[in-house]
């Protein structure tokens, strides 16, 4: 791997995960060091990075330049001249991960026996896959297809962070033409999963930083169903998320047929309310002016009232309970809710 002395300063895995466990705090201290922050596509989902946990620079004194230097983000205690003050540290980053050590970790990846190890460096490579150098080395060292092979593992919290890992290679569009292959099987978790788990947040946040555009939205036409049933049995985290997908489908006209043909439970329209969150509210709104905005002709209309239970009858159709209830909001104290109100009912 072009350095003879890794094996040696590892010695075994654990060695390894004693990296991996430093590195889920070092991107937060990089962006407290550096005050960057990575691109994100506008209509992107904002992915969850691990908290900061911070470490004494007496507690570990690391060789700078080497694996566990540069993969943990821990203070590195240098080496330094008599002129030089006491007290110099240089941090390390995953935006400075080298290509030997991405490959070290999706090969551990590969070969852990243990659930708790996997979850620490599928962790790691998600931290690292917020820089784009590494979205590109992970997906040349075919390190997309080693990681979504982990959206079956037994374990649950293996899946939750493979899932993150994937949402960040996301934000690469290159990564997107390989991480598409597996919105079926992300589909599914979404389905089979507890609801309100963190599975099913995991899931949504990848979809939606794949339907950010119109390129891969039609792979979600069979789970506009499901979308909408989330709504309806989900918490607010959960909802928002979902939204977020249905907003980014419904600003595509080439997906309105499919979204007002889908079938919908009945009560997605008590869900314009007062009572609702607001962070719930304004995506429904705007989910309801992307569908107000499509102009179906009478014909087409007409097919769409004989559908029992389709989308077009539940939000759009003359009987729908929808208008009533946005006059109703006109008056909500929210200025922004008032607003879009308003530019619906216009």
């Amino acid at each position: 791997m072009g350095d003879g002395t890794v094996t040696p300063r590892l010695g075994n895995m654990k060695a390894l995960l004693g990296i991996v466990a430093g590195a889920g705090a070092s991107y937060g201290i990089y962006k407290l060091i550096s005050g960057g922050s990575f691109k994100r596509n506008k209509k992107g989902a904002t992915s969850e990075s691990p908290g900061v946990r911070s470490s004494q620079p007496s507690e570990v004194t690391l060789q700078p330049g080497t694996l566990l230097a540069k993969v943990s983000g821990l203070d590195v205690v240098c080496p330094r001249p008599a002129d030089v003050a006491s007290g110099d540290i240089i941090h390390q980053s995953p935006g400075n991960l080298e290509p030997q050590h991405l490959k070290m970790l999706l090969s551990c990846l590969q070969t852990s026996n243990n659930p708790s190890d996997r979850c620490r460096i599928l962790l790691t490579l998600g931290n690292a896959a917020a820089f784009t150098v590494n979205q590109n080395l992970i997906r040349e060292f075919e390190g997309i297809h080693i990681i979504a092979g982990f959206l079956s593992d037994p374990a649950a919290e293996v899946r939750v962070q493979t899932l993150n890992a994937l949402n960040n290679l996301c934000m690469n569009v290159q990564n997107q033409e390989q991480i598409k292959v597996y919105v079926p099987q992300v589909l599914e978790l979404i389905e089979m999963s507890p609801v309100n788990s963190e599975l099913q947040l995991g899931a949504l946040r990848l979809l939606t930083n794949l339907s950010v555009t119109d390129k891969h939205q039609h792979l979600l036409k069979e789970s506009i169903t499901l979308l909408l049933s989330l709504l309806v049995v989900s918490n607010e985290a959960l909802q928002v998320q979902a939204l977020k997908v249905l907003v980014n489908l419904s600003s595509n006209p080439d997906m309105m047929d499919d979204i007002v043909q889908a079938q919908a439970p009945a009560s997605v329209v008590l869900l314009f309310d007062a009572r609702t969150a607001t962070a719930v509210l304004l995506r429904l709104l705007t989910f309801a002016g992307n569908l107000k905005a499509w102009r179906p002709s009478a014909q087409v209309a007409d097919e769409l009232r004989r559908k029992q239970d389709c989308l077009f009858r539940v939000m759009l159709d003359e009987s729908s309970q929808l208008h009533s209830r946005l006059v109703q909001l006109l008056s909500h104290p929210d200025g922004e809710i008032q607003a879009q109100v308003a530019r619906i009912l216009t």
